[in-house]
């Protein structure tokens, strides 16, 4: 009888170490889109904000353009009532969360919520590091649909452990939740959250600069271009429902026209999420232009879900390629420097085979219709070479159409 007992003991523990935690797979099967209070107002955020946010992401277009989480960041928690739930800030959001929840919904969009998986968020606010059960169980009583979980104060806390638990958390509670890992990448989630998450960051947090490193005293935020640089190698590990994640956009945050259509371009090059973080209720006609650009937006929603590639470096220019449903190909060069650059296009050096899509150019026998996607221009096809002008800090982008 003892030796069945012992058997039966293994068999358990092997059973429950294989197991892992289980996302809501029907979510995110292609890149999340929608705005964030972070980058714009930081912890200066409260309901009458919100509400004016959600207002204008149905007024503006941007909800029908495909933007429909409208996600609070740090700085809306209140304290933890007698029992370890959480509460909302009464001051800012006198109303609560739930009627907040209501009110969002009413408009067609889904609510994101932020918390830390430390024992306090960046914002000092309380953590959900012992309370993952009840703040999930929170989130879903108020009808959230998205939860970004941060990584501050986690002293000795293991971040597989801790991201596991909070998706079993969230699973438990009922409610099915997008799941927005931001461990920052210390740990490679992408090597191992697939099951876990629906997107993770894969760097340190963004910063409002086209080229450039925001140096602090233990910490370091980036600019675009480094954050692009940092995403090299790991497309093989992005796909419907578990993406990686650059971080939210700065686009309309003050950066010149042509760095903001860049920054944009290659996110969705990048089949990155696509969460605003400008004032939208103060949105230029230039940034509603780029980030409401649906031919663009159509690279970053493909159903196919490969992450884009970087192919060839020439004279501060990348050339780029994204493989697309339905055999048609992104194409975008990329003007790193601060002059104008001429560039030549010789489509037959370009022939070749993605080991990630599975897809080949094949330029040989396949002759592309290009159509330029900021300029909305046709712009022949691919049996002859051609020459194009990218412009300083700035993008040419085509779609390489097949048969057509």
């Amino acid at each position: 009888m003892n030796k069945y007992f012992l058997l039966f003991f293994l068999f358990c523990l092997t059973c429950i170490s294989s197991l892992k935690a289980q996302k809501f797979d029907e979510l995110a099967k292609t890149p999340p889109m929608g705005w964030n209070s972070w980058n714009r107002f930081a912890c200066d955020i409260n309901e009458e904000i919100i509400r004016g946010v959600a207002d204008k992401m149905v007024e503006s277009g941007l909800r029908d353009a495909g933007y429909v989480y409208l996600n609070l960041d740090d700085c809306w928690h209140g304290k933890r009532d007698s029992l370890g739930f959480i509460t909302a800030d009464p001051v800012k959001f006198p109303s609560g969360i739930k009627a907040l929840a209501d009110y969002i919904h009413s408009k067609g969009l889904k609510i994101g919520i932020y918390s830390d998986a430390g024992r306090q968020t960046c914002g000092g606010r309380p953590g959900s590091f012992g309370h993952e059960y009840q703040d999930a169980q929170m989130y879903a009583k108020w009808g959230i649909d998205y939860l970004k979980y941060d990584w501050c104060t986690t002293e000795d806390i293991n971040p597989i452990g801790a991201y596991h638990l909070m998706s079993d958390a969230i699973r438990a509670a009922g409610r099915p939740i997008l799941f927005s890992m931001c461990e920052w990448g210390h740990s490679k989630p992408w090597t191992w959250a697939k099951d876990t998450g629906h997107m993770w960051r894969t760097t340190g947090d963004i910063y409002n600069c086209f080229d450039c490193v925001d140096e602090h005293p233990g910490w370091k935020a980036f600019g675009v271009m480094q954050i692009l640089d940092m995403q090299e190698g790991l497309r093989k590990y992005a796909g419907p429902g578990h993406w990686n994640d650059p971080d939210m956009l700065e686009v309309g945050n003050g950066q010149a026209v042509n760095q903001d259509r860049a920054h944009f371009t290659m996110w969705c090059m990048l089949a990155a999420p696509l969460i605003l973080g400008n004032d939208i209720r103060n949105m230029s006609a230039e940034t509603k232009k780029i980030v409401m650009n649906k031919e663009v937006i159509a690279l970053d929603q493909d159903t196919l879900g490969v992450q884009g590639l970087k192919v060839a470096t020439q004279d501060s220019i990348e050339v780029w390629f994204k493989p697309l449903a339905g055999g048609d190909w992104a194409f975008c060069l990329l003007n790193r420097s601060k002059v104008d650059k001429e560039y030549s296009i010789h489509w037959q050096k370009f022939n070749f085979d993605d080991e990630v899509s599975k897809r080949s150019t094949n330029f040989y026998n396949t002759t592309y219709a290009i159509n330029n996607l900021w300029t909305k221009k046709s712009e022949g096809n691919t049996s002859k070479d051609k020459k194009v002008l990218v412009p300083a800090q700035d993008v040419v982008l085509y779609r390489l159409s097949k048969g057509k």
